[in-house]
């Protein structure tokens, strides 16, 4: 059996990358791997962010090694993506076994702007999944949904993805964390869910209030426990030397259930 810390994962960024744009007023010397470490999560989603870190990886992957499960993203901050970066990621998992999989952040555009509905297209996105088997294993393939987009037409892309990573952008939306998990579960039946658990209010650009916090923490357990998403995922490594008092909070709150066996 495994432990509910196995199941957990860490959003990672670049050291600073949110230093500026999100009024937090404090900055940000930590790596995405210390992180893991000191919030005691073995798991990381790797999100370039603003462009950064730079191509190639391979040297900065290194210390990932030490992690249990990593995701590494083709489709990074703000939707950014290339047909180079896509091809050495895939190239970069040939060389650590322990990347399951690639991720795709802000991927799905805002229902006003024209043209396709994803970053990639649908035919790009089977292009994409038809090279996920390497040397053998099959990389899962995730992505980034916000509460915001459920009623969009995604079923196109969504049928494509094997992880669907469900995200309350303004934390008094979380009021209808349950409504929208069961929205999610219905317009991505197949996927295995992730649920995005932020440790700041980057949609208000103020601190989580620390019951917000409490309440998404305590829902991730529950339905963890009960089989109803695979993980949860704290975003983000680069606020973890902040000394927030909801990172500082969520920190004891693993120390405290993360050694929990599931069921």
């Amino acid at each position: 059996m495994e432990t509910v810390r196995e199941r957990m994962w860490l959003w990672g960024h670049e050291a600073g990358s949110h230093d500026t744009g999100w009024d937090i007023s404090r900055s940000s010397r930590i790596t995405p791997v210390e992180a893991a470490f000191y919030m005691d999560v073995p798991n990381v989603i790797m999100v370039r962010y603003h462009d950064k870190p730079e191509m190639p990886f391979d040297q900065y992957a290194i210390p990932f090694r030490r992690l249990k499960q990593v995701f590494w993203s083709v489709v990074g901050g703000a939707g950014r993506s290339s047909d180079e970066e896509r091809k050495h990621v895939l190239e970069l998992a040939t060389r650590n076994p322990n990347i399951i999989g690639v991720f795709m952040d802000d991927f799905f555009k805002r229902a006003q702007d024209e043209g396709d509905t994803g970053v990639l297209s649908v035919d790009a996105l089977q292009s994409l999944s038809d090279q996920l088997t390497i040397d053998g294993r099959r990389l899962g393939l995730g992505v980034t949904l916000y509460t915001h987009q459920l009623g969009m037409d995604l079923t196109a892309h969504l049928d494509l993805c094997d992880w669907v990573s469900l995200w309350t952008w303004e934390a008094p939306d979380l009021k209808d964390l349950e409504e929208n998990m069961t929205k999610c579960e219905q317009i991505a039946p197949d996927s295995r869910k992730l649920l995005g658990l932020y440790m700041y209010d980057y949609g208000l650009h103020v601190p989580m209030p620390l019951e917000a916090m409490q309440m998404q923490c305590e829902t991730a357990l529950r339905w963890l426990h009960a089989g109803r998403i695979e993980g949860m995922i704290f975003l983000a490594s680069c606020i973890c030397d902040m000394e927030l008092e909801t990172v500082e909070w969520t920190r004891e709150w693993i120390a405290k259930v993360g050694d929990e066996m599931l069921g």
